[in-house]
């Protein structure tokens, strides 16, 4: 077997067996296939695409090419969740904790952000002392002792999925979806979770910007998946505007705080909850979706998943004081603006991208793998699509480093909002369910 040869059927749009797909993957890892071949075979697969069967046997021959985790011996089952990213996402902080509270454990790799979406990972080093690159034994003890941890994407799973996303940004490669699920899915099924809740943004701050596009990534994600003998579910989420009022680091993890105390924005919290609903459903805590959601509702009321947050920050080496009074500990920017509205009016949309690329200015974001940010800094809006606004009215507040960015973010944030005259009706989040309880209503 040749790896010219692979390409070339490839290219010439044939459907790869599974050996040749293992045999491809497995020969770059170990570095027997050069850069430039694999750069070809991806640019094949963009070109060309790959049916389920392909995408499933990429994905397991990635997931394959390093340590695959067995969480058995914490529980007979344990939960994972993944994002595709957004503006103003941090469910992870809410739902992960929510979850196990709620009596499931929850084991997730997470990674950093890169250009306008922020990443978990970066949102957690907010917390003073927080560490989020745990080993795979300490990853695993953790899970065990408290029921949920968070930690960064160890080297040691998957890094067949690491060296082809290096190589996808470097060569054009990276909008494809199949290459997408198979590297989601990859680092997923490594990690060892029985349960997997995909939460797929759809919208103009998120990588996928039409329904139709989102769908088929989420369709093939669950199949994926299920042939690995995983249960799957996918939310289809709205990513127009940004989720809560927070973007921007320490900012997101005071309010993913604010929601554990059953407070802050009400469609953060709602969406928290339909995540956490399915995840609690696929992990057979409760009989149907409508149960789950109460469950999680319920657990969220007593006070139990701000408690699974506390034990958590611990853990993991941070300060717990944040679950008390977060800006006791968080960082600060010292440069804090409201912004009044300019008119009069209802807001009838919000440029989720818009607002996440004034916080890119502001210094919250990364531009390019590795690059530093700033964990004080970042945008908190006061009105969002629907609500009605007065002239002179505070429309968002910037928390800035320096001047210069403050102005320039502050242009790019009033630039994101539109206005109508009339009244507008809020936009419904949950656009749609892949996967089992697909017919149930979500919301």
């Amino acid at each position: 077997m040749r790896a010219v040869d692979i390409i070339a059927r490839k290219r010439d749009g044939q459907t790869l067996t599974t050996e040749e797909i293992g045999f491809f993957v497995n020969g770059y890892v170990r570095g027997e296939i050069p850069d430039y071949q694999a750069a070809a075979w991806l640019m094949a697969v963009v070109l060309r695409g790959m049916d389920a069967r392909e995408t499933a046997d990429l994905t397991l021959a990635m997931a394959t090419s390093g340590r695959t985790l067995s969480l058995r011996s914490v529980a007979p089952v344990v939960a994972d969740k993944h994002s595709s990213g957004g503006v103003g996402d941090k469910t992870t902080l809410v739902v992960a904790p929510l979850v196990a509270a709620a009596g499931l454990p929850v084991g997730k790799m997470s990674g950093r952000g890169l250009g306008f979406t922020g990443g978990t990972l970066d949102k957690l080093e907010s917390i003073p002392g927080f560490e989020v690159s745990l080993s795979v034994d300490r990853f695993i003890a953790q899970v065990a002792r408290c029921g949920v941890a968070i930690s960064g994407q160890t080297a040691e799973l998957a890094p067949a999925d690491g060296l082809f996303y290096e190589l996808r940004n470097a060569t054009a490669t990276v909008p494809s979806i199949p290459l997408i699920a198979s590297s989601i899915m990859s680092k997923k099924l490594a990690a060892g979770a029985d349960v997997i809740v995909l939460d797929v943004k759809v919208g103009r701050g998120a990588f996928m910007k039409d329904l139709g596009s989102a769908r088929r990534l989420a369709e093939l994600m669950v199949d994926v998946g299920r042939r690995a003998g995983r249960r799957v579910v996918a939310v289809l989420a709205s990513m127009d505007q940004p989720l809560g009022y927070a973007v921007g680091n320490s900012l997101e993890v005071a309010e993913a705080v604010e929601a554990l105390r059953g407070r802050g924005p009400a469609d953060l919290r709602a969406h928290c909850v339909v995540l956490a609903a399915h995840m609690l459903l696929l992990g057979g805590c409760a009989r149907d979706l409508s149960g789950a959601r109460e469950l999680a509702r319920e657990t969220l009321r007593s006070g139990r998943a701000l408690a699974r947050l506390r034990e958590m920050v611990e853990c993991q080496g941070g300060d717990p004081r944040v679950v008390d009074d977060p800006w006791a500990v968080l960082p600060r920017a010292p440069i804090v603006v409201p912004v009044a509205a300019p008119r009069e009016g209802y807001v009838a949309g919000l440029d989720a991208e818009k607002v996440g690329l004034a916080t890119l200015l502001l210094g919250a974001g990364r531009e390019r793998k590795g690059a530093p940010i700033d964990h004080r800094v970042g945008v908190v809006l006061h009105k969002k699509v629907g609500d009605r606004v007065r002239p002179g009215e505070p429309l968002f507040t910037v928390h800035a480093a320096d001047e210069a960015s403050l102005h320039r973010a502050t242009e790019e944030v009033l630039a994101a909002y539109s206005w109508s005259g009339y009244p507008v009706r809020r936009p419904r989040l949950v656009r749609g369910v892949i996967g089992a309880e697909a017919a149930i209503s979500s919301e």
